[in-house]
């Protein structure tokens, strides 16, 4: 993972995560999924959001109920290696196979499988760490 390199910051990642769609965040393809949101093409090509009402329903979503915090390190990508390793992290697929929910939520995020509506709200209330 240390040959992954971001040409963004932190702050532009985070902000996209809250403000953009489900092309660009995994995040949002996932909760946006474990909601029950229709996955909808956009344009021509293979880009899939789950629309303009959608997304501003996510957004809504997120705004109130997912929160972000950080801590410096200098190679993150070891923390996360031991994070995902060691907890219990339903959210993340990469690394990750081991977690019980990892095949559910693969399937749920894969095109045309229906979504799987209400698992998000089961998540609230809980510590979920992404």
């Amino acid at each position: 993972m240390s040959n992954r390199i971001s040409t963004q910051n932190l702050r532009k990642r985070v902000r996209y995560h809250y403000r953009g769609n489900a092309t660009g965040s995994t995040l949002r393809l996932t909760l946006g999924c474990l909601l029950g949101l229709e996955m909808r093409r956009v344009g021509s090509g293979k880009r899939m959001t789950f629309g303009k009402a959608g997304e501003a329903t996510l957004s809504q979503w997120m705004a109130d109920n997912a929160r972000v915090c950080w801590i410096e390190q200098s190679e993150p990508w070891d923390l996360e290696s031991q994070l995902v390793a060691q907890l219990d992290l339903p959210l993340n697929l990469d690394q990750n196979r081991h977690n019980a929910f990892h095949d559910r939520l693969k399937e749920l995020r894969a095109p045309g499988t229906p979504a799987g509506a209400g698992v998000a709200h089961q998540l609230v209330g809980q510590r979920v760490v992404v």
